[in-house]
């Protein structure tokens, strides 16, 4: 087994930049034992990830995330203050990054936990780099399914609302004005492209009255 050094790795002073600048995964490490931070911190360099950042709260590497951004992070359950269930639970409801648990605690309760609040990956302790890398590409590839997913949710959520509110104009215009539907439709595609604006946007202008067909 490696030697383990007691010594903390120093705090980082990276600029702030986007996720996967050159390719290469940033990970943040949460995790309240200074030698279990190294051990985690040198894993992962010598399996080629970035690591931006280190802490032993939940509450700074959410201001770490924040600040570097991140890929995955690495987050112990016992932590002081905010603890790893619930920083899991941040991190995933705002879409931040991939997490993955390393725990010393495999109880099949405390897995559920770390599932239900998003955890992608879990890992326990005492671990190793066969365990820690599959681990965090699988949840990275996860991580990126998800985000595609919730991609395509949210053009259809917006399609569906372009929809009501443009259903909503027509109905207006057509009983306010004496359109057809058809007339309607045109009215505020060509509203669209005259201002150079979304359908939705004409659209809800027309209900709130402040575009009109001319007298």
């Amino acid at each position: 087994s490696r030697t383990r050094c007691s010594i903390a790795s120093p705090p980082m002073a990276e600029p702030a930049r986007g996720p996967s600048d050159n390719d290469v995964p940033r990970v943040v490490i949460a995790e309240d034992e200074a030698i279990i931070r190294l051990d985690l911190r040198e894993t992962l360099v010598e399996a080629g990830y970035e690591v931006v950042a280190e802490a032993a709260s939940g509450g700074s590497i959410l201001a770490a995330v924040d600040e570097h951004g991140a890929d995955v992070a690495l987050v112990d359950i016992n932590m002081p203050g905010m603890d790893g269930i619930e920083l899991t639970d941040r991190l995933t409801r705002t879409g931040a990054c991939a997490v993955v648990v390393v725990t010393a605690f495999g109880q099949r309760d405390l897995i559920q936990r770390a599932r239900d609040a998003g955890a992608l990956g879990y890992v326990v302790k005492p671990f190793d780099k066969s365990d820690l890398v599959p681990a965090i590409e699988i949840a990275l590839g996860r991580f990126a399914e998800l985000q595609t997913l919730r991609g395509r949710a949210g053009e259809l959520e917006e399609r569906l609302e372009t929809r009501k509110l443009v259903d909503r104009a027509k109905g207006i215009l057509m009983d306010t004005h004496d359109m057809t539907e058809a007339q309607a439709f045109r009215f505020l595609q060509t509203g669209a492209m005259q201002r150079r604006d979304t359908m939705a946007a004409v659209a809800s202008a027309v209900i709130d009255g402040a575009v009109a067909p001319p007298q």
